[in-house]
């Protein structure tokens, strides 16, 4: 059995998220049975993060182990020919069996891409998030600050998240204004359920001086999900990149290279 790592980006508004479900309609579904349609075998694989529904990626990586060998761009030309146009195989590397899609990654980031105008486009709609009023930049960036490091992040976790622990590792979060557009970075060791999308929801509520940076501080003192803004729309989320150690040599860009692929025209 050879185990391959791939890595996968999609588009996430045809889908119902990542994972499998009984009625099909999930990138993991889409891609298993691309995978079938390849090798003739059936296949299991593992990702290295869900996505919910209506949620992106620029680099998903994901594992399987198959006992067919083909060469690497034949894996990439007939994964690319058999899936919907909304899902694509970016490249394709033989790992060691002690590779795990998530168990092995040390960092993931997500990046959040926000128009704020008082006039939605039409032609970005839901590959974007959409702000009616005026955000304030200074104002995020405090907020910003105020969540970096190691902390419990119960305010901001899904009451349906099943992690054994809310303490993550806020890592980086960085925003950057491109004329309408703000461009949000989170990096952290992992996230919880809708970690991403609460505390999104919370630096928009700062941007519109709906509340206080330093409430920020408050909220995750009290470790109560009711008290926080709501969660923002998973339009505009982004999975960007998953960090892995430099010993399996995986083919992959930087989270910044992977989004000006896609988005270069925000500089």
């Amino acid at each position: 059995m050879t185990r391959l790592a791939l890595g996968v980006s999609y588009d996430g508004s045809p889908w119902r998220g990542w994972q499998s479900q009984p009625h099909g309609q999930t990138v993991q579904d889409q891609f298993q049975r691309a995978v079938h349609q390849f090798i003739t075998e059936p296949v299991a694989t593992v990702c290295s993060g869900r996505t919910d529904a209506g949620v992106h990626a620029l680099e998903q990586v994901v594992h399987l182990d198959t006992p067919v060998n083909r060469s690497l761009e034949s894996w990439t030309r007939a994964l690319n020919g058999l899936l919907p146009p909304s899902i694509s195989v970016n490249w394709v590397k033989p790992v060691t069996n002690d590779f795990h899609a998530r168990f092995s990654a040390t960092a993931r980031t997500y990046i959040y891409v926000v128009r704020n105008d008082r006039i939605r486009s039409p032609l970005v709609h839901r590959r974007v998030g959409w702000v009616f009023y005026p955000l304030n930049l200074t104002l995020m960036k405090e907020a910003a600050a105020r969540l970096l490091g190691e902390h419990d992040f119960s305010s901001f976790r899904a009451s349906e998240c099943q992690a054994a622990s809310p303490v993550r590792d806020l890592q980086q979060v960085d925003i950057e204004q491109h004329g309408v557009y703000y461009v949000f970075t989170f990096k952290a060791n992992a996230f919880l359920h809708h970690m991403v999308r609460n505390l999104m929801g919370m630096l928009i509520y700062v941007g519109l001086q709906r509340m206080t940076p330093e409430s920020v501080t408050t909220l995750l003192h009290d470790k109560d999900r009711r008290l926080a803004p709501p969660t923002f729309a998973p339009d505009g989320l982004y999975f960007a990149r998953v960090d892995y150690p430099d010993s399996f040599n995986l083919p992959q860009l930087s989270a910044q290279e992977n989004f000006k692929l896609h988005f270069g025209f925000l500089g």
